[in-house]
This record gives C-alpha cells, sequence and structure tokens, in this order.
C-alpha cells in the first residue's frame, strides 16, 4: 500500500493556471512536468502510477505532490540557487523565449 498521500485538492483557478503553464511554449520544460504531475495525482492515481504514465520516478511525483500541497502554486516554481546573483531577470528570459528579443542576452 505505501505511505499515506497528502489528499490534492484543487480550486478551478489552480486547475486553469496548471492546465495553462503545462500547455504554454514559453514554460520551462520543468515546469510544464511539475504541472503535469499535479494535474494526474488529481485523478486518483498512486504515486507510481503517475511516475509511469508521465515518464518519471515516483519519489519525483511524491516530491511535487507533497510540494504543491503546502505551497500550491508557488511550490512548484524553482527556488533560488546557490551562487553569484543572476544577470537577466525572469522577464528578460521570457521575451527572449517567446523570440520578441531578436537576438543574444549579451
Amino acid at each position: 500500500m505505501g505511505r499515506p498521500k497528502a489528499e490534492l485538492v484543487l480550486t478551478d483557478d489552480e486547475r486553469e493556471t496548471l492546465t495553462r503553464w503545462a500547455r504554454r511554449r514559453t514554460s520551462s520544460q520543468a515546469l510544464a512536468l511539475r504541472c503535469r504531475i499535479v494535474l494526474e495525482s488529481t485523478t486518483g492515481l498512486t504515486n507510481k502510477d503517475v511516475a509511469a504514465r508521465l515518464g518519471v520516478e515516483a519519489h519525483t511525483v511524491s516530491r511535487w505532490r507533497a510540494r504543491f500541497v503546502r505551497d500550491r502554486l508557488e511550490g512548484l516554481t524553482d527556488e533560488p540557487r546557490p551562487g553569484g546573483p543572476r544577470k537577466i531577470t525572469d522577464d528578460q528570459v521570457e521575451v527572449n523565449r517567446s523570440g520578441i528579443g531578436g537576438g543574444s542576452m549579451r
């Protein structure tokens, strides 16, 4: 049976946002996968089944499911990483990904 899972219930707004992020071409692949994990987890499947369906490990599903339950949508975004401060902002990254920037970011 495994460890008990935290109950995962989405509001309509959360479901809409997760679906949009999962489908948006400018979302990072990591964020899109996290959104798909959360969306699949609401169907009643086990973490193992969700993992098999999405091609990831069960502990990955468990981690993102728990983080979403704890932090909601904010929990799916990347946390700050160690090292020097970023030289470009999230907005600059999005502009470049969408092709609006028209060149390199150097």
